[in-house]
């Protein structure tokens, strides 16, 4: 499944128990339509993410930053404390193509240039391929 969404969590990088690093990060997608009243209506759709490749990418995966993710979705329910059930969508995050934001990182402007996450290329900030003959 591809989706093109917006960051509304900055990733955490964390480790499991048996060492293994993941990113984890949240996005909402927004479907806009018009009811018969002629009203817009904005619904939100909001995604728990973890991404298993590299913890390198964690710094880039800030809020408000528009990225297109690709991979799995599972849903996932639970018991909150105070006995409420729960529900929400875990998003299995393969490939990552960032496409926008507010071009800050840190409050410094960063430049994006391409590089490859995984089977797609994506624009990646940080990398200065000064050295290339084209």
């Amino acid at each position: 499944m591809n989706i093109t969404a917006k960051i509304t969590r900055t990733a955490e990088v964390r480790t499991t128990s048996n060492g293994k690093e993941v990113v984890n990060f949240g996005v909402a997608i927004r479907h806009t339509f018009r009811n018969k009243e002629g009203e817009k209506i904005s619904q939100p759709t909001f995604f728990d993410c973890a991404y298993w490749r590299t913890p390198n990418i964690a710094p880039y995966l800030t809020k408000g930053t528009i990225v297109e993710l690709s991979g799995r979705v599972s849903p996932r329910a639970w018991i909150d404390k105070e006995g409420n059930l729960k529900a929400g969508l875990n998003f299995h995050v393969t490939d990552i193509v960032f496409h926008g934001g507010d071009g800050k990182q840190g409050g410094e402007t960063v430049k994006k240039e391409t590089v490859k996450t995984g089977n797609s290329t994506s624009v990646f900030a940080g990398d200065n391929d000064d050295d290339l003959p084209f």
